[in-house]
């Protein structure tokens, strides 16, 4: 149990690249610390994917109390505002029934709006956001982007020329009021600026990366991801969702269309799920600097290392 500290004020935040052993050591951190732990996952708050979302087991979930997973449709929009607003709520209750919040996941986003605070950018009309795609897919990304230097000179170095999604992004916010996303990012405060965050970053070696991704592919196999995307393919969902991004689903559906076979839908898989972890990683590098990096080999050594941190 923690002792002397003022729980209505500490947050304990886990975040790390994918099949790096986030869950596990939330779990057992939780039951040392009286916590309860919130989901920082974006595809494992969709009830429909258990099994290939990797979210917590069933018997996970009732040793230790889970918040946010597995709680809102694929057919569903959701934010990072969105699920800024729901935490805080958890938080809250985690408070009141005086217990530690450990919010856990590998969406850099979704930490990012903890630890930085999310600009209250006004919403962008659709046809301003129609007029920008529009337009870019006209110039093309080069000249696209040399007009929005043009009009927003603060993007230089901070918004490359190949990152597509958030130089149309910058463009329409200018549009739409006139003024630099940095402005609107610079003018950003955390809700949490009073409290006690613990924020760790877990590593571990690439060889043993690759090795947990590939035990959970054929786990996922095993327990049924097949039938979870039948079931995901009825539902015929609008496909610019971010649920239709959920790595998997794809190559299944190639390997239940008969276009590659079950191995190479599984090395399909591999692949993806390891460069989704070194993207992560990246965006560690760029967004988590003042992060407590805990690179670790053994699980129990690890778990010290966190309660050092965490306590």
């Amino acid at each position: 149990m923690l002792k002397s500290i003022n729980l209505s004020k500490k947050l304990i935040l886990i975040a790390g690249p994918t099949a790096s052993g986030k869950s596990k050591l939330a779990i057992q951190l939780a039951k040392r610390l009286n916590g309860e732990i919130i989901n920082a996952d974006s595809m494992q708050i969709y009830k429909e994917f258990l099994i290939l979302s990797s979210r917590p087991s069933k018997k996970e979930e009732k040793n230790v109390k889970h918040h946010l997973y597995g709680f809102l449709s694929v057919k569903n929009p959701f934010s990072a505002g969105d699920w800024l607003k729901l935490t805080k709520k958890k938080i809250k209750e985690c408070f009141i029934n005086k217990k530690v919040p450990i919010i856990v996941g590998g969406t850099g986003l979704y930490f990012n709006t903890i630890t930085k605070g999310i600009s209250k950018i006004p919403h962008i009309d659709k046809n301003i956001r129609d007029k920008t795609r529009k337009l870019f897919q006209s110039l093309g990304k080069k000249k696209f982007y040399k007009k929005l230097l043009k009009i927003d000179p603060k993007i230089k170095n901070k918004i490359l020329e190949n990152d597509s999604q958030r130089s149309q992004r910058a463009y329409e916010v200018f549009l739409k009021t006139n003024k630099s996303l940095f402005d609107w990012i610079e003018n950003t405060k955390s809700d949490f600026v009073d409290y006690e965050i613990k924020k760790i970053f877990l590593d571990i070696s690439k060889e043993e990366l690759l090795k947990n991704i590939s035990i959970r592919t054929d786990l996922m196999f095993q327990e049924g991801c097949l039938e979870e995307v039948k079931k995901f393919n009825v539902l015929n969902i609008n496909k610019t969702l971010s649920s239709n991004k959920l790595i998997g689903v794809q190559e299944i559906n190639q390997y239940l269309k008969g276009s590659i076979s079950l191995n190479k839908c599984k090395e399909l898989i591999n692949i993806k799920t390891r460069q989704y972890a070194k993207r992560q990683k990246t965006w560690a590098r760029g967004h988590m600097k003042n992060w407590n990096k805990l690179y670790y080999k053994d699980f129990s050594s690890l778990l010290k290392k966190v309660l050092k941190v965490a306590s």
